[in-house]
């Protein structure tokens, strides 16, 4: 199993990222992709989830009606559209699928909201 988030990045208040989880090594269909994210001294929390058909998702209650999830089944990929950013929102981001009762993470990148 792996899993790859792609490159992150410094944006201003209000702008606009997309971050893009690519999953390989398990059936990408039969599983719940999800975003965490955990900022510096704080715990990792969900952000987001989509289900394994894509027809759910969820969203933490900080991001909701700002990131959207999505799957884009024809090549493994699960995207996370951030909008209207927030320095609130700074952290390092992670894709998360639990594949046979374990969990499975990408590298992480890191997104910074500043000014």
């Amino acid at each position: 199993v792996r899993i790859v988030e792609s490159v992150g990045g410094l944006v201003q208040p209000g702008a606009s990222l997309r971050l893009s989880c690519a999953a390989s090594g398990f059936t990408f269909t039969s599983h719940h992709i999800k975003w965490y994210r955990q900022a510096v001294g704080k715990e990792r929390e969900l952000v987001a989830l989509i289900t394994k058909d894509g027809s759910n998702t969820t969203y933490a209650e900080s991001v909701k009606g700002r990131f959207t999830i999505s799957r884009e089944e024809s090549n493994d990929i699960v995207s996370l559209q951030m909008n209207d950013l927030k320095p609130e929102d700074s952290a390092v981001y992670y894709c998360n699928a639990n594949v046979g009762g374990i969990n499975y993470w990408g590298q992480g990148t890191q997104v910074t909201v500043a000014s």
